[in-house]
């Protein structure tokens, strides 16, 4: 359990249109997951669920050692937390949030957050409700980091973000990572931002988890086979192909299972390969997610 930020095992929330069921998630130290689903799916609810903001209705939860949501106070000192509706005071200076918040917490770094100043191209002088929406962000992720928390929980922190903007939040988040022992749990449905800085994915639909494993496993998987049918010749029906779809001779296979073994076998049977092509994450979560929805309704 020591080498691990969180775990939710067989954490469980009914609400009248929507039920988190059975989620099982483990977050080791040192990783970046990123937390992926379409909207609605329940990632903010179990964000929330870690968070002690909402009791999850069965199974266990434990976030650096601590119980949630019974241990939640003690959890909250190493846990920073941001999410993209997340509200400072409007009438107050970012100067005034950063000293508010150095009065609270002792990790706070005062040269880290004026490092961040810089890079985030913030002025501490400036109102809240002077700043834009990329500038709000980077304001309230400067209060977050600035803290050092060994555990960051972001739900949905590019949201809306301009490119530069985003950029420049991720490449703080990589940095983040050069420490060991902390840990991210990255929100999103920008598959995009996931696949350039995390190593761990989860995905999400419907309340459930459809899948969850290191990174470099879903790039390696999961491929797009281009096949011409020879006349009078069938596609034989291989192991770990989820999917096909033919237009008159030709057709695209597509594997969440793959090795070299699967071109061969077609070759084998008469058909010709063309082409076997990589899968970026975001094809990679849509074929996921369109299958976990057929399987569910077979």
């Amino acid at each position: 359990m020591n080498d691990v930020a969180l775990t939710l095992d067989g954490v469980g929330k009914h609400y009248k249109f929507f039920d988190l069921d059975d989620v099982r998630l483990e977050l080791p130290h040192g990783h970046i997951m990123g937390f992926i689903g379409p909207n609605g799916a329940g990632k903010s609810t179990t964000i929330r669920i870690l968070m002690g903001l909402v009791h999850q209705d069965r199974g266990e939860v434990t976030v650096l050692g601590h119980r949630m949501p019974d241990q939640q106070a003690a959890a909250k000192w190493d846990i920073g937390f941001a999410s993209e509706d997340m509200r400072l005071y409007d009438a107050a200076s970012l100067d005034w949030h950063m000293r508010f918040i150095r009065s609270i917490f002792p990790s706070w770094d005062q040269p880290y957050a004026q490092l961040l100043l810089k890079r985030f191209d913030l002025k501490p002088e400036q109102h809240i409700k002077g700043l834009s929406h990329g500038q709000r962000t980077k304001a309230a992720l400067l209060l977050v980091l600035a803290r050092r928390p060994r555990l960051l929980i972001l739900d949905e922190p590019t949201t809306g973000l301009d490119p530069v903007a985003r950029h420049e939040i991720l490449r703080e988040l990589t940095d983040v990572m050069s420490d060991d022992r902390r840990s991210i749990l990255f929100s999103s449905h920008n598959t995009q931002d996931v696949e350039q800085i995390s190593d761990q994915i989860t995905f999400i639909d419907r309340g459930r988890i459809i899948d969850s494993r290191d990174k470099e496993s879903f790039m390696d998987r999961w491929r797009r086979i281009r096949v011409e049918l020879p006349s009078g010749v069938q596609l034989p029906a291989l192991s770990g192909v989820i999917d096909i779809k033919q237009s008159g001779r030709l057709a695209v296979a597509t594997t969440n299972a793959f090795d070299g073994v699967l071109p061969r076998a077609y070759e084998a049977a008469g058909v010709r390969v063309q082409a076997v092509e990589t899968m970026t994450l975001e094809e990679i979560f849509v074929e996921n997610v369109q299958h976990s929805r057929e399987g569910a309704h077979a």
